[in-house]
Protein backbone atom coordinates (compact mmCIF):
# COMPACT_ATOMS: atom_id res chain seq x y z
CA UNK A 1 0.00 0.00 0.00
CA UNK A 2 1.66 3.10 -1.18
CA UNK A 3 2.35 6.17 1.07
CA UNK A 4 -0.29 8.10 -0.54
CA UNK A 5 -2.91 5.70 -0.91
CA UNK A 6 -4.32 7.05 2.74
CA UNK A 7 -6.14 10.07 2.99
CA UNK A 8 -5.61 11.49 6.52
CA UNK A 9 -9.01 11.95 8.09
CA UNK A 10 -10.42 14.57 10.25
CA UNK A 11 -10.42 13.60 14.31
CA UNK A 12 -13.45 11.59 15.03
CA UNK A 13 -15.50 13.03 18.05
CA UNK A 14 -17.68 10.18 17.86
CA UNK A 15 -15.84 6.74 17.62
CA UNK A 16 -17.09 3.68 19.24
CA UNK A 17 -13.73 2.09 18.42
CA UNK A 18 -9.47 3.48 18.19
CA UNK A 19 -6.62 0.86 17.03
CA UNK A 20 -3.82 1.98 17.91
CA UNK A 21 -0.85 0.14 15.90
CA UNK A 22 -0.70 -0.48 12.09
CA UNK A 23 0.79 -4.40 12.25
CA UNK A 24 -1.23 -7.18 11.73
CA UNK A 25 -2.73 -7.45 15.05
CA UNK A 26 -4.08 -3.54 13.90
CA UNK A 27 -4.89 -4.27 10.84
CA UNK A 28 -6.96 -7.86 11.70
CA UNK A 29 -8.85 -5.89 14.63
CA UNK A 30 -9.88 -2.63 12.39
CA UNK A 31 -11.46 -5.66 9.61
CA UNK A 32 -13.84 -7.28 12.28
CA UNK A 33 -14.16 -3.84 13.65
CA UNK A 34 -15.73 -2.76 10.35
CA UNK A 35 -17.50 -6.22 10.25
CA UNK A 36 -19.08 -5.24 12.69
CA UNK A 37 -20.51 -2.01 11.53
CA UNK A 38 -18.61 0.07 14.25
CA UNK A 39 -17.26 3.92 13.33
CA UNK A 40 -13.71 2.76 13.54
CA UNK A 41 -10.11 4.30 13.02
CA UNK A 42 -6.62 3.17 12.93
CA UNK A 43 -3.75 4.84 14.63
CA UNK A 44 0.00 4.11 13.02
CA UNK A 45 2.97 6.18 13.93
CA UNK A 46 4.41 5.57 9.99
CA UNK A 47 3.79 6.41 6.57
CA UNK A 48 2.66 3.09 5.56
CA UNK A 49 1.25 0.21 7.85
CA UNK A 50 3.37 -2.95 8.36
CA UNK A 51 4.41 -2.34 12.52
CA UNK A 52 7.59 -3.91 13.11
CA UNK A 53 7.88 -6.20 9.97
CA UNK A 54 8.65 -2.84 8.44
CA UNK A 55 11.36 -1.68 10.49
CA UNK A 56 13.13 -5.69 11.04
CA UNK A 57 15.93 -6.36 8.55
CA UNK A 58 15.27 -8.01 5.03
CA UNK A 59 16.75 -11.51 6.31
CA UNK A 60 13.92 -11.98 9.26
CA UNK A 61 11.14 -13.87 8.66
CA UNK A 62 8.48 -15.94 10.72
CA UNK A 63 9.30 -19.06 12.65
CA UNK A 64 6.74 -21.47 10.89
CA UNK A 65 5.42 -22.44 7.55
CA UNK A 66 3.58 -19.43 5.41
CA UNK A 67 0.65 -21.77 5.38
CA UNK A 68 0.27 -21.68 9.19
CA UNK A 69 0.65 -17.72 8.74
CA UNK A 70 -1.71 -16.87 6.02
CA UNK A 71 -5.94 -16.83 6.56
CA UNK A 72 -8.11 -17.48 4.04
CA UNK A 73 -7.39 -16.32 0.63
CA UNK A 74 -5.37 -13.49 1.55
CA UNK A 75 -1.71 -13.98 -0.78
CA UNK A 76 1.71 -14.66 0.68
CA UNK A 77 4.23 -16.30 -1.16
CA UNK A 78 6.95 -17.07 0.85
CA UNK A 79 8.19 -16.94 5.22
CA UNK A 80 10.46 -13.97 4.47
CA UNK A 81 10.03 -10.31 5.53
CA UNK A 82 9.15 -8.65 2.36
CA UNK A 83 6.14 -11.53 1.75
CA UNK A 84 4.92 -10.52 5.29
CA UNK A 85 4.62 -6.98 4.56
CA UNK A 86 2.60 -7.55 1.56
CA UNK A 87 0.33 -10.11 3.21
CA UNK A 88 -0.18 -7.16 5.41
CA UNK A 89 -0.58 -4.74 2.71
CA UNK A 90 -2.99 -7.41 1.20
CA UNK A 91 -5.41 -7.03 4.51
CA UNK A 92 -6.00 -3.53 3.95
CA UNK A 93 -6.81 -3.46 0.32
CA UNK A 94 -8.48 -6.51 0.46
CA UNK A 95 -11.34 -5.70 2.99
CA UNK A 96 -11.29 -2.30 1.85
CA UNK A 97 -9.70 -0.60 5.27
CA UNK A 98 -7.76 1.89 3.73
CA UNK A 99 -10.33 5.10 4.10
CA UNK A 100 -10.03 4.05 7.75
CA UNK A 101 -6.39 4.18 8.82
CA UNK A 102 -4.77 7.57 9.59
CA UNK A 103 -0.55 7.34 9.02
CA UNK A 104 1.63 9.60 10.20
CA UNK A 105 0.11 9.58 13.57
CA UNK A 106 2.01 8.58 16.44
CA UNK A 107 -0.24 8.66 19.88
CA UNK A 108 1.57 11.07 22.27
CA UNK A 109 -1.29 10.43 25.28
CA UNK A 110 -4.45 8.25 25.54
CA UNK A 111 -6.09 8.44 28.84
CA UNK A 112 -9.62 7.84 30.34
CA UNK A 113 -12.29 10.68 29.78
CA UNK A 114 -15.93 10.40 30.83
CA UNK A 115 -16.80 6.69 29.59
CA UNK A 116 -14.42 6.43 27.19
CA UNK A 117 -10.70 8.02 26.25
CA UNK A 118 -9.27 10.60 24.69
CA UNK A 119 -5.98 10.11 22.56
CA UNK A 120 -3.53 12.92 21.10
CA UNK A 121 -1.48 12.74 18.34
CA UNK A 122 0.98 15.81 16.97
CA UNK A 123 -1.37 17.37 15.70
CA UNK A 124 -5.05 16.13 16.21
CA UNK A 125 -7.30 14.60 19.07
CA UNK A 126 -9.61 11.98 18.96
CA UNK A 127 -12.56 10.58 21.67
CA UNK A 128 -13.69 7.09 21.20
CA UNK A 129 -15.59 4.97 23.32
CA UNK A 130 -13.42 1.98 23.49
CA UNK A 131 -9.49 1.46 22.97
CA UNK A 132 -7.37 -1.14 21.31
CA UNK A 133 -3.45 -1.24 21.87
CA UNK A 134 -1.80 -3.10 19.10
CA UNK A 135 1.29 -1.73 19.23
CA UNK A 136 2.83 -5.00 19.83
CA UNK A 137 5.35 -5.87 22.84
CA UNK A 138 8.32 -5.64 20.66
CA UNK A 139 8.98 -1.78 20.69
CA UNK A 140 12.25 -0.83 22.08
CA UNK A 141 15.84 -3.09 20.93
CA UNK A 142 17.58 -4.40 24.45
CA UNK A 143 21.58 -3.69 25.28
CA UNK A 144 22.37 -4.36 28.10
CA UNK A 145 24.60 -1.58 29.77
CA UNK A 146 28.51 -2.91 29.90
CA UNK A 147 31.57 -0.92 30.43
CA UNK A 148 33.28 0.18 27.19
CA UNK A 149 36.65 1.67 27.11
CA UNK A 150 38.20 2.61 23.57
CA UNK A 151 36.05 -0.16 22.06
CA UNK A 152 36.50 -0.52 18.53
CA UNK A 153 33.99 -3.49 17.84
CA UNK A 154 31.35 -2.79 15.90
CA UNK A 155 27.91 -3.35 17.30
CA UNK A 156 24.45 -4.12 16.35
CA UNK A 157 21.37 -5.31 17.39
CA UNK A 158 19.54 -8.09 15.75
CA UNK A 159 17.07 -5.36 14.38
CA UNK A 160 19.85 -3.19 13.13
CA UNK A 161 22.24 -5.81 11.70
CA UNK A 162 20.48 -4.48 7.60
CA UNK A 163 23.63 -5.86 5.41
CA UNK A 164 24.56 -9.44 6.72
CA UNK A 165 27.44 -9.85 4.40
CA UNK A 166 29.42 -7.83 7.01
CA UNK A 167 29.88 -10.65 8.68
CA UNK A 168 31.73 -12.31 5.72
CA UNK A 169 35.36 -13.11 6.81
CA UNK A 170 34.85 -11.52 10.20
CA UNK A 171 35.88 -12.60 13.79
CA UNK A 172 31.38 -12.50 15.25
CA UNK A 173 30.21 -12.94 18.52
CA UNK A 174 26.63 -12.93 19.54
CA UNK A 175 25.14 -12.41 22.81
CA UNK A 176 21.66 -14.16 23.92
CA UNK A 177 20.18 -17.03 24.47
CA UNK A 178 16.87 -17.36 22.48
CA UNK A 179 16.03 -17.20 18.96
CA UNK A 180 16.92 -13.85 17.80
CA UNK A 181 20.71 -15.44 18.88
CA UNK A 182 19.82 -18.24 17.14
CA UNK A 183 19.07 -16.52 13.71
CA UNK A 184 22.27 -14.65 14.15
CA UNK A 185 24.41 -17.70 14.80
CA UNK A 186 22.59 -19.27 11.85
CA UNK A 187 23.61 -15.98 9.86
CA UNK A 188 27.14 -16.21 10.68
CA UNK A 189 27.40 -19.37 8.76
CA UNK A 190 24.99 -18.51 5.64
CA UNK A 191 27.36 -15.70 5.15
CA UNK A 192 31.03 -17.30 6.25
CA UNK A 193 32.54 -15.37 9.65
CA UNK A 194 35.52 -16.81 10.01
CA UNK A 195 34.68 -17.30 13.58
CA UNK A 196 31.71 -17.44 15.75
CA UNK A 197 32.02 -16.80 19.93
CA UNK A 198 28.73 -17.10 21.44
CA UNK A 199 27.88 -15.40 24.91
CA UNK A 200 24.81 -16.55 27.02
CA UNK A 201 23.46 -16.63 30.32
CA UNK A 202 20.94 -19.69 29.51
CA UNK A 203 19.23 -21.14 26.86
CA UNK A 204 15.25 -21.23 25.34
CA UNK A 205 14.10 -24.56 24.01
CA UNK A 206 14.35 -25.19 20.23
CA UNK A 207 13.08 -27.97 18.50
CA UNK A 208 16.42 -29.19 16.54
CA UNK A 209 15.76 -30.14 13.32
CA UNK A 210 17.99 -30.50 9.85
CA UNK A 211 15.33 -29.07 7.66
CA UNK A 212 13.71 -25.48 7.12
CA UNK A 213 13.65 -23.27 9.97
CA UNK A 214 9.94 -22.89 9.06
CA UNK A 215 8.97 -26.81 9.26
CA UNK A 216 10.31 -27.27 12.44
CA UNK A 217 7.67 -27.08 14.05
CA UNK A 218 3.88 -28.34 13.19
CA UNK A 219 1.11 -26.12 14.57
CA UNK A 220 -1.38 -28.71 12.81
CA UNK A 221 -0.34 -31.56 14.60
CA UNK A 222 -0.57 -29.17 18.24
CA UNK A 223 -3.84 -28.58 17.06
CA UNK A 224 -5.01 -31.81 16.84
CA UNK A 225 -3.36 -33.01 20.19
CA UNK A 226 -5.88 -30.12 21.63
CA UNK A 227 -8.66 -30.68 20.04
CA UNK A 228 -8.65 -34.67 20.99
CA UNK A 229 -8.23 -33.46 24.58
CA UNK A 230 -4.83 -34.57 25.47
CA UNK A 231 -4.37 -33.17 28.74
CA UNK A 232 -1.43 -30.50 29.00
CA UNK A 233 0.93 -33.20 30.81
CA UNK A 234 0.64 -35.67 28.27
CA UNK A 235 1.37 -33.15 25.73
CA UNK A 236 4.87 -32.09 27.34
CA UNK A 237 5.51 -35.88 28.25
CA UNK A 238 5.34 -36.36 24.54
CA UNK A 239 7.34 -32.97 23.86
CA UNK A 240 10.11 -33.57 26.19
CA UNK A 241 10.63 -37.17 25.03
CA UNK A 242 10.95 -36.04 21.22
CA UNK A 243 13.25 -33.03 22.64
CA UNK A 244 15.31 -34.66 24.24
CA UNK A 245 16.24 -37.14 21.71
CA UNK A 246 16.19 -34.36 19.15
CA UNK A 247 19.20 -32.54 20.69
CA UNK A 248 21.28 -35.73 21.51
CA UNK A 249 21.32 -36.66 18.05
CA UNK A 250 21.99 -33.38 16.57
CA UNK A 251 24.73 -33.18 18.73
CA UNK A 252 23.79 -30.11 21.01
CA UNK A 253 22.81 -31.75 24.58
CA UNK A 254 25.09 -29.45 25.69
CA UNK A 255 22.66 -26.10 25.26
CA UNK A 256 19.95 -27.96 26.03
CA UNK A 257 17.42 -25.52 28.71
CA UNK A 258 17.97 -26.71 32.34
CA UNK A 259 14.47 -28.81 33.90
CA UNK A 260 11.85 -30.00 31.48
CA UNK A 261 9.94 -28.44 28.57
CA UNK A 262 6.37 -26.86 29.40
CA UNK A 263 4.04 -25.59 26.98
CA UNK A 264 1.81 -23.84 29.44
CA UNK A 265 4.93 -21.58 29.74
CA UNK A 266 7.36 -22.16 27.22
CA UNK A 267 7.39 -21.16 23.70
CA UNK A 268 9.06 -23.76 21.47
CA UNK A 269 11.07 -22.28 18.82
CA UNK A 270 12.02 -24.18 16.06
CA UNK A 271 16.18 -25.12 15.36
CA UNK A 272 18.42 -23.36 12.66
CA UNK A 273 20.12 -25.65 10.71
CA UNK A 274 23.05 -24.34 9.99
CA UNK A 275 23.62 -23.32 13.61
CA UNK A 276 23.10 -26.92 14.28
CA UNK A 277 25.24 -28.32 11.49
CA UNK A 278 28.48 -25.72 12.42
CA UNK A 279 27.74 -26.41 16.07
CA UNK A 280 31.23 -27.87 16.83
CA UNK A 281 32.89 -24.54 15.79
CA UNK A 282 31.13 -22.51 17.88
CA UNK A 283 33.29 -21.16 20.74
CA UNK A 284 30.94 -20.66 23.75
CA UNK A 285 31.49 -18.93 27.05
CA UNK A 286 28.04 -18.83 29.55
CA UNK A 287 27.57 -15.51 31.40
CA UNK A 288 27.27 -11.95 30.34
CA UNK A 289 29.40 -9.07 28.45
CA UNK A 290 30.90 -7.29 31.35
CA UNK A 291 32.98 -5.11 29.43
CA UNK A 292 34.15 -3.90 26.03
CA UNK A 293 38.07 -3.06 25.59
CA UNK A 294 38.95 -2.42 22.22
CA UNK A 295 38.72 -5.35 20.01
CA UNK A 296 38.27 -8.01 23.28
CA UNK A 297 35.10 -8.78 25.06
CA UNK A 298 35.28 -9.83 28.81
CA UNK A 299 32.64 -12.51 29.98
CA UNK A 300 31.46 -12.34 33.64
CA UNK A 301 33.19 -15.35 34.45
CA UNK A 302 36.78 -13.36 33.31
CA UNK A 303 37.27 -15.04 29.89
CA UNK A 304 37.89 -13.25 27.15
CA UNK A 305 36.93 -13.26 23.15
CA UNK A 306 38.32 -11.37 20.79
CA UNK A 307 36.29 -9.80 17.86
CA UNK A 308 35.51 -7.72 14.79
CA UNK A 309 31.47 -7.81 14.97
CA UNK A 310 29.36 -8.02 18.33
CA UNK A 311 25.68 -8.86 17.64
CA UNK A 312 23.03 -8.58 20.12
CA UNK A 313 20.27 -11.35 19.92
CA UNK A 314 19.10 -10.00 23.31
CA UNK A 315 15.33 -9.23 22.45
CA UNK A 316 12.86 -6.24 22.51
CA UNK A 317 11.35 -4.33 25.25
CA UNK A 318 7.43 -3.70 25.64
CA UNK A 319 6.47 0.16 25.70
CA UNK A 320 3.22 1.29 26.03
CA UNK A 321 4.07 4.94 27.47
CA UNK A 322 1.53 6.70 25.57
CA UNK A 323 -1.19 4.97 28.16
CA UNK A 324 -1.97 6.74 30.55
CA UNK A 325 -2.49 3.85 32.47
CA UNK A 326 -0.96 3.51 35.79
CA UNK A 327 -0.89 -0.30 36.72
CA UNK A 328 0.63 -0.80 33.07
CA UNK A 329 3.72 1.78 33.60
CA UNK A 330 4.81 -0.73 36.27
CA UNK A 331 5.27 -3.63 34.19
CA UNK A 332 8.26 -5.50 33.05
CA UNK A 333 6.87 -7.29 29.82
CA UNK A 334 4.51 -8.96 28.43
CA UNK A 335 3.84 -11.76 30.92
CA UNK A 336 3.56 -9.29 33.65
CA UNK A 337 1.31 -7.27 31.52
CA UNK A 338 -0.98 -10.83 30.90
CA UNK A 339 -1.08 -11.19 34.40
CA UNK A 340 -3.54 -7.57 34.25
CA UNK A 341 -5.70 -8.54 31.89
CA UNK A 342 -9.33 -10.12 31.98
CA UNK A 343 -9.31 -13.38 29.71
CA UNK A 344 -5.46 -12.57 28.49
CA UNK A 345 -6.66 -9.06 26.38
CA UNK A 346 -8.81 -7.04 28.46
CA UNK A 347 -7.09 -4.68 31.03
CA UNK A 348 -8.09 -5.15 34.19
CA UNK A 349 -6.34 -1.55 34.69
CA UNK A 350 -8.60 0.27 32.86
CA UNK A 351 -12.07 0.37 31.93
CA UNK A 352 -12.86 -0.07 27.75
CA UNK A 353 -9.17 -1.01 26.55
CA UNK A 354 -7.63 -4.06 25.06
CA UNK A 355 -4.14 -5.05 24.86
CA UNK A 356 -3.52 -7.54 21.75
CA UNK A 357 0.24 -8.56 22.58
CA UNK A 358 0.28 -9.99 25.81
CA UNK A 359 -2.56 -13.14 25.13
CA UNK A 360 -0.61 -14.26 22.02
CA UNK A 361 3.15 -12.62 20.98
CA UNK A 362 5.64 -15.32 22.58
CA UNK A 363 2.76 -18.22 22.74
CA UNK A 364 2.70 -21.31 20.60
CA UNK A 365 0.43 -19.75 18.16
CA UNK A 366 0.17 -18.28 14.28
CA UNK A 367 -0.09 -14.73 15.44
CA UNK A 368 -2.93 -14.27 12.50
CA UNK A 369 -4.89 -17.30 13.53
CA UNK A 370 -4.80 -15.57 16.90
CA UNK A 371 -5.77 -12.00 16.65
CA UNK A 372 -8.27 -12.65 14.07
CA UNK A 373 -10.25 -15.17 16.47
CA UNK A 374 -9.27 -12.43 19.30
CA UNK A 375 -10.44 -9.73 17.40
CA UNK A 376 -13.93 -11.31 16.49
CA UNK A 377 -14.47 -11.49 20.09
CA UNK A 378 -13.47 -7.75 20.42
CA UNK A 379 -15.85 -6.96 18.91
CA UNK A 380 -18.70 -9.17 20.06
CA UNK A 381 -17.65 -7.62 23.54
CA UNK A 382 -17.91 -4.20 22.90
CA UNK A 383 -21.48 -4.62 21.06
CA UNK A 384 -22.92 -6.07 24.29
CA UNK A 385 -22.12 -10.04 24.71
CA UNK A 386 -19.66 -9.74 28.33
CA UNK A 387 -17.01 -12.09 26.36
CA UNK A 388 -13.95 -10.97 28.12
CA UNK A 389 -14.60 -11.53 32.04
CA UNK A 390 -12.05 -14.33 33.21
CA UNK A 391 -9.86 -13.79 35.58
CA UNK A 392 -5.89 -13.72 34.13
CA UNK A 393 -4.68 -16.95 34.31
CA UNK A 394 -0.69 -18.34 34.17
CA UNK A 395 -0.85 -20.30 31.86
CA UNK A 396 0.24 -19.53 28.21
CA UNK A 397 -2.79 -19.85 25.83
CA UNK A 398 -1.51 -21.77 23.15
CA UNK A 399 -3.49 -22.17 19.47
CA UNK A 400 -6.26 -23.67 19.65
CA UNK A 401 -6.90 -23.59 23.65
CA UNK A 402 -8.14 -19.68 22.70
CA UNK A 403 -10.76 -20.91 20.70
CA UNK A 404 -11.53 -23.03 23.40
CA UNK A 405 -11.34 -19.50 26.11
CA UNK A 406 -13.21 -17.75 23.35
CA UNK A 407 -15.93 -19.96 23.11
CA UNK A 408 -17.20 -20.05 26.78
CA UNK A 409 -18.95 -16.54 26.48
CA UNK A 410 -18.80 -15.80 23.10
CA UNK A 411 -22.37 -17.20 22.13
CA UNK A 412 -22.50 -15.44 18.64
CA UNK A 413 -19.22 -16.68 17.62
CA UNK A 414 -19.12 -19.78 18.84
CA UNK A 415 -23.07 -21.69 18.77
CA UNK A 416 -22.84 -24.20 21.75
CA UNK A 417 -21.98 -27.64 20.31
CA UNK A 418 -21.51 -26.71 16.60
CA UNK A 419 -18.32 -24.70 17.29
CA UNK A 420 -16.77 -27.79 18.64
CA UNK A 421 -17.04 -30.10 15.98
CA UNK A 422 -16.20 -27.07 13.21
CA UNK A 423 -12.60 -26.37 15.11
CA UNK A 424 -12.00 -30.23 15.44
CA UNK A 425 -13.04 -30.45 11.59
CA UNK A 426 -10.10 -28.11 10.81
CA UNK A 427 -7.49 -29.49 13.12
CA UNK A 428 -8.23 -33.35 12.31
CA UNK A 429 -8.98 -32.77 8.44
CA UNK A 430 -8.04 -29.57 6.99
CA UNK A 431 -4.98 -30.03 4.29
CA UNK A 432 -1.72 -28.75 5.84
CA UNK A 433 -0.52 -26.97 2.52
CA UNK A 434 -3.75 -24.89 2.52
CA UNK A 435 -3.97 -21.76 4.91
CA UNK A 436 -6.90 -22.23 7.86
CA UNK A 437 -10.38 -20.47 6.81
CA UNK A 438 -10.64 -16.58 8.15
CA UNK A 439 -12.71 -16.91 11.42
Amino acid sequence: MPPDAVTKMKPGANLDLLIVGGGIGGVICLKYAKDAGLNVLLLESKERIGGLWRDVPFWQDIQFRKEDWALGELPLAGEDQANILRNIEAWAEHFDLVPNIVLNATVTDARRHSNGWRVRTDDATYETKWLIAATGGHNDPVIPEVEREDASIVEYHSSALRDPEQLKGRRVTVVGGGASAYDLLDLCFEHDASSVSWIYRSTKWMRPTRQRKYDGIDMRLLSRYQMLGLPVAMINKLANKDLRIRYQKSGIAEIMPEGKFDISRDQLIPGRWRMIRNFGQIARYRGEVRAVNGNTITVSNGQKVDSDLLLWGTGYRTNMDYLDVEGLKSTAGLNDMAKRCYSAFRSMDADNLFLLAPGVLETNTATPWAYAHVARSIMSHIKGVPVFMDLPQAAMINHYDLVKILARRDSINYPFGRWYLKYFSLAMFHPKRRPLPLP
